[in-house]
């Protein structure tokens, strides 16, 4: 199994039934019976890949990007999570690619990978979620029905570049063995934890905080032999 980000291809836009603590307090407070999910075509992204907003009230149009070869430059709008539900990443596999952060925000924002995603358009989505941000620290979460529980709550990773007024790219990679999930930046592994506790095996992808500017470059998933 392999993914690679293409350029000028279809994405759906699905409103989450859930919020996160990056909502306003208004969305964050509506009952979960108002919150009705929703798919829309809205303009270019990856073959196939989706987009499920966190806030079930955001626009789809919310999102926008540029194009380049072999590369996607996205302004996030709102926070939500990237995927292709087609694909599994399941076994000894290894998920990845390059972020660039092009634009500061006044406040660190989360980005990143995640993987064991399932449910992911019912309010009962879960998956685990390895981000980072721009002031170098790094997040290990579960999201269950859209409450998030740290794995690793924020602590600085060392091997992280971060943005000095120039494009600086890092690479994120999960990999699942045998032996447990490792977390990686780079070539340089922060951290470690059994696979039981990242989750059953599931749709892979990745998740954004509000109001980015990121490039993704080099996204793959892939089996091990």
């Amino acid at each position: 199994m392999r993914l690679i980000i293409a350029a000028t291809l279809a994405l759906t836009v699905v409103a989450c039934s859930a919020p996160t603590a990056e909502q306003t307090p208004a969305a964050a407070q509506k009952p979960a019976s108002d919150q009705k999910p929703a798919t829309k075509t809205a303009g270019d992204l990856f073959d196939r890949w989706t987009v499920r907003l966190d806030d079930p009230a955001a626009k789809p149009d919310a999102v926008s990007l540029k194009t380049e070869t072999e590369a996607v430059e996205i302004i996030s709008g709102p926070a939500g999570i990237y995927y292709k539900g087609g694909e599994k990443a399941e076994k000894d596999y290894t998920v990845s690619a390059a972020f660039s952060q092009l634009k500061p925000t006044p406040q660190p924002v989360e980005y990143g990978l995640f993987i064991s995603g399932a449910d992911l358009d019912k309010p009962t989505a879960r998956y685990t979620a390895f981000l980072v941000r721009g002031d170098g620290k790094y997040r290990i979460v579960t999201s269950n029905a859209g409450k998030q529980t740290p794995i690793v709550d924020w602590t600085t990773a060392a091997p992280m570049m971060e943005p000095k007024g120039a494009k600086t790219s890092n690479t994120l990679t999960i990999r699942a063995l045998q032996d447990g999930v490792h977390f990686l930046i780079g070539e340089k592994e922060l951290h470690q934890i059994p696979r039981t506790k990242a989750g059953e095996d599931g749709i892979a992808g990745v998740r954004f905080g509000s109001g980015l500017n990121i490039q993704i470059t080099k996204f793959e998933a892939k089996k091990f032999p």
